[in-house]
């Protein structure tokens, strides 16, 4: 024994962006119009409608002549009893279904023209109303199998509602064999938008058979409308916002209207509405809507990022040491600006006092302010000059102690040149923030006065400071030695002297306590005399 399971398929063609949608209802007459209803040209001979099949090939389905009032049906398969035509040239379609969603074509011929205008139609189930879904068929089985509605993998009960479930059983009388038909009729909610059906038959000689799943399109109004604001974030000046519309209705609404700052704006067949080269005072609030219901609404805030600086002084700016600097910096932005300064690209917590220049004011000073998404960066190049000043004047011996080492320190802006008054070799220059060093290394064969004179164009100064040669410094140094040894020789004999007169004095001490004299014995008296005698020499 076997059986064969048969179910309604529903085929669904999906032609490309060249033709016009319609959507028609489940289990109603539907209306497929002829280039939208216009069809009445001049010397018009006949209209024909036809349409896609399954496999993609053309099918016939009626002509009408323009000389007669009924329309002549070619179509041989299950249109044949459906179709007619309306006095507009639209076609009608009774009992729709969904095997009716494909593409209808019109032709329309006239004495001067053939043209012919496409149309996708889309059957959908209204919400709530109960329309019949499918019908499955178990053929020649023995005994008969049992067919089961499956929703979402799920089994459907018949409620006598919602479900309606109309099964029956007929027998061959030549072959004995039976065959089993359902048909479902269901009630669609909006949750069922994305549910699969399915229907499988089980029999007791073989394992399940299941029918390929298939949706059903459902028809429900829009409850809630939503306002999308398609663009990079954060918007600036110059850039272009589209404004998006969209509507949780099934089918989706394709044309809207837009409120652009208190001025409506209806865009058919399309969900989108684009501000080009936005401005600051295109920041407000924007909304849209449904054509037929303006009260059903969406609203966004748009905001237009913008900033504008201003700084003072800019450029190059030359000033004097002592001077003052005003830095004036103005700002203008959609939101709190964010300030940043740097120094020769050195980060600084906060812009210099100006008030009394110094040479180490002088550089290059860029200023960074930036809100999310724009930022500007502005600068002015200071330079502080001076006429130069000799600060130290000093010198010091070589590592090797043969040659002499004069350092001159001086200040100013442009950097001082120097002029030593004796010649030698120059070692090293620095110059940073006004500050000069330069240094001479000397060999003098005799005692000198030498001189240090920077100039630059705002003025010069000079410093003098005396040099020994070789020789005299080092007699000067051995003198030095020797009376250093003088002093202190006699510094040690006065110290001897005073600490035995100290000895002395506690024995005379000693003394009293024995009762002697004060005098002291002739020896001690002979002793003491002796000692003064050779302080005195």
């Amino acid at each position: 024994s076997s059986f064969i399971l048969c179910i309604d398929v529903l085929v669904l063609y999906f032609p490309g962006s060249c033709v016009d949608t319609v959507i028609g209802l489940y289990g109603e007459t539907i209306e497929v119009p002829c280039n939208n209803g216009i069809n009445k040209p001049d010397g018009l001979i006949f209209t024909k409608w036809k349409y896609v099949k399954d496999d993609g090939s053309p099918g016939d389905l009626l002509v009408k002549q323009a000389q007669k009032d009924d329309a002549t049906v070619s179509a041989t398969d299950g249109y044949k009893s459906r179709v007619s035509i309306a006095a507009n040239s639209s076609l009608l379609i009774t009992q729709g279904s969904l095997v009716d969603q494909r593409v209808f074509t019109c032709m329309v011929v006239s004495l001067t023209n053939l043209e012919e205008h496409s149309v996708e139609l889309k059957v959908y189930s209204e919400m709530g109303k109960a329309s019949t879904l499918g019908e499955c068929v178990a053929e020649s089985a023995n005994p008969a199998a049992n067919l089961i509605w499956m929703k979402n993998n799920q089994p459907l009960v018949d409620d006598g509602k919602t479900i309606i479930i109309t099964s029956a059983i007929t027998k061959d009388p030549v072959t004995g064999l039976s065959s089993t038909s359902s048909r479902l009729q269901y009630t669609a909610s909006k949750e069922d938008v994305e549910s699969q059906f399915t229907c499988t038959a089980k029999h007791v000689m073989g394992s399940d058979q299941v029918s390929a799943p298939e949706t059903f399109p459902i028809h429900y109004p829009t409850e809630k409308v939503s306002l999308q604001v398609v663009s990079q974030s954060p918007i600036r000046e110059g850039d272009d916002v589209t404004l998006k519309c969209q509507a949780d209705g099934n089918p989706p609404p394709t044309s809207f209207n837009f409120n652009i700052k208190g001025k409506k704006v209806t865009v058919m067949d399309k969900d989108v509405y684009t501000l080009t080269g936005v401005t600051r005072a295109d920041t407000g609030v924007y909304k849209c809507s449904l054509l037929d219901n303006d009260v059903m609404e969406s609203t966004q805030m748009v905001t237009v990022s913008f900033l504008d600086v201003s700084l003072t002084p800019t450029g190059k700016v030359l000033k004097k040491l002592g001077e003052k600097l005003e830095v004036l910096l103005e700002k203008n932005a959609s939101t709190e600006a964010k300030v940043t300064w740097k120094k020769d690209n050195h980060k600084l917590d906060k812009l210099p006092d100006f008030s009394n220049l110094t040479y180490s004011d002088a550089g290059l000073y860029v200023c960074d302010v930036s809100i999310e998404g724009i930022k500007h960066s502005l600068s002015f190049e200071l330079t502080v000059e001076g006429g130069p000043k000799i600060m130290r004047l000093t010198k010091h011996r070589s590592n090797d102690g043969k040659h002499k080492i004069l350092t001159c320190e001086a200040e100013g802006s442009p950097k001082p040149d120097v002029q030593w008054s004796v010649n030698g070799t120059n070692d090293e220059t620095t110059y940073v923030n006004g500050k000069a060093t330069y240094k001479l290394t000397v060999v003098p064969s005799k005692n000198l006065t030498v001189s240090c004179q920077v100039t630059n164009k705002l003025g010069h100064d000079m410093r003098d400071i005396s040099v020994f040669s070789q020789k005299n410094e080092d007699g000067a140094e051995q003198a030095k030695v020797i009376v250093g040894v003088v002093v202190g020789l006699s510094l040690a004999a006065a110290l001897v002297g005073l600490i035995y007169w100290i000895c002395i004095k506690k024995t005379r001490q000693g003394s009293w306590k024995t009762g002697e004299k004060e005098t002291g014995t002739s020896e001690e008296s002979k002793k003491l005399e002796e000692n003064n005698h050779k302080a005195d020499v």
